[in-house]
């Protein structure tokens, strides 16, 4: 709790920055006053407490997830220094919803209570449809805001709808009052309804199929920050809620919705990967690539053991190869007017460090050994395994090699081909950013301990 109030105070405070013109103090403070809230965070992990009626359930599972989300806004608000350099009027706005945004996510994974979930819900969604279409003279930005504004205003619906309905079966907002009610023998069947309508809505902020239709336009289209962020943090906060949703509300999963998480991951793994094959434009890709990682995180949700630490170790190697990756293509593309693979083009003659950031990112992304994102999947598949769900994992080996050809084929661009144009300076934050969150990358798969045992 103490943690919610500080973000939330930290963004009023990056506000008033703006009011006495401080606008080159601001990225430092919120930064540094991050990193003051990862400590708060990392103090409330033992002591586990209940506010307001339940309202806020502060344990080991919300905050070892707000503490990866915070450090992911710090990787987020440090590349903003020289993304919204052009815009420094500007700089309070962006670096304020980036903060409110991160109050929503924390709010999503700290909720006892359905109506906290939804009102993290929509914190988050809203802020995430300014940023993507805060590139007021790109019509592909104004596009992707739209897009996603309409269809996130669906999906939030369909969400508001399921609580409702389970409101109405149980006489109870209560998350814990709710999965001990689940368990008595008459249920009404609008409970199940509403677990699917709440479910459904889950699966489109995660962009799992079929409701990934959004995902590739409005990443392309977003300017490339919003992008990196959706792409990393969004996704970790959805698949988080997501999994504590189903795992507190309906204890023991069913059979037939088994069957139903089986499909819809496969289906995102097949989908994800296919499309992405065929792309040219680098968001585009990893957009795809996203919703095929989508899947894999799924298959968390099947385990019969308990697997949040898994899925806390499988999105910590996602998003932080995924802030590398993107700190690269912030560099490469700044000055361009698409992110196209041509523009990579001769990136491994002209920057070294940077081509090698990106190389590592992206076999982090494939699953190739000493990155972390090939030990997530093995403890993934193993926990999948052990649970009965052998031929799920033998799809999901052949997505992961499947996604090698497309990995690939950014690779060989930085490596075989000569480059477009001479180099150009790299800021010094994104070389920070960029080795950090890559150096971090390759810790978790050396000492995995580190984050498995934390929600043992």
């Amino acid at each position: 709790m103490n943690t919610l109030i500080a973000i939330i105070g930290l963004g009023i405070l990056c506000l008033i920055l703006e009011i006495f013109d401080a606008r080159k103090a601001i990225i430092p403070i919120v930064v540094i006053g991050l990193l003051a809230v990862l400590g708060l965070d990392i103090t409330e992990f033992n002591s586990p407490n209940a506010y307001y009626n339940n309202m806020i359930i502060v344990g080991k599972f919300s905050s070892a997830f707000s503490a990866l989300f915070i450090i992911l806004t710090i990787f987020l608000v440090s590349l903003g220094h020289k993304f919204y350099e052009n815009h420094q009027t500007k700089i309070s706005d962006f670096v304020a919803i980036k903060i409110f945004l991160l109050a929503g996510a924390v709010a999503m994974v700290s909720f006892g209570n359905l109506a906290m979930f939804f009102l993290g819900i929509e914190v988050l969604s809203i802020a995430l449809y300014v940023l993507a279409s805060s590139n007021r003279l790109s019509i592909k930005s104004n596009e992707a805001g739209l897009k996603y504004f309409l269809m996130g205003s669906f999906a939030s619906g369909i969400i508001l709808f399921g609580i409702c309905l389970i409101y109405g079966a149980m006489g109870s907002f209560d998350v814990t009052e709710i999965s001990e009610l689940s368990r008595s023998a008459e249920l009404p069947i609008w409970f199940p309804i509403g677990i699917v309508l709440v479910f459904i809505g889950m699966l489109f902020k995660i962009a799992a199929v079929p409701f990934h239709f959004w995902a590739p336009d409005v990443y392309e289209g977003s300017p490339a920050l919003t992008t990196a962020l959706m792409s990393t943090l969004a996704k970790v906060v959805a698949i988080a809620t997501l999994y504590k949703l189903v795992k507190t509300m309906n204890a023991d999963i069913s059979p037939s919705f088994q069957l139903i998480i089986v499909i819809i991951s496969i289906a995102s793994m097949t989908v994800g990967n296919i499309m992405a094959l065929r792309q040219v434009n680098v968001k585009r890709m990893l957009a795809f690539s996203g919703i095929s990682h989508a899947g894999f995180m799924l298959m968390t949700l099947l385990s019969t053991v308990k697997s949040s630490g898994t899925l806390l170790y499988y999105t910590s190697a996602y998003a932080l190869a995924g802030i590398a990756a993107f700190s690269v293509i912030l560099y490469v593309c700044k000055t361009k007017e698409n992110e196209d693979i041509t523009n990579f083009q001769g990136l491994g003659k002209n920057n070294p460090l940077m081509a090698a950031i990106l190389t590592a990112s992206l076999l982090s992304m494939a699953g190739i050994p000493i990155f972390s994102g090939f030990f997530a999947k093995l403890f993934l598949f193993n926990q999948t395994i052990q649970a009965g769900f052998i031929a799920l994992v033998i799809v999901a080996v052949i997505n992961s090699i499947i996604s090698v050809g497309y990995y690939f084929k950014l690779i060989l661009a930085m490596y075989t081909k000569e480059p477009n144009e001479a180099k150009i300076p790299t800021p010094a934050v994104i070389y920070a950013v960029a080795v950090i969150s890559i150096v971090l990358n390759i810790a978790l798969g050396l000492f995995p301990s580190f984050v498995l045992d934390l929600l043992g």
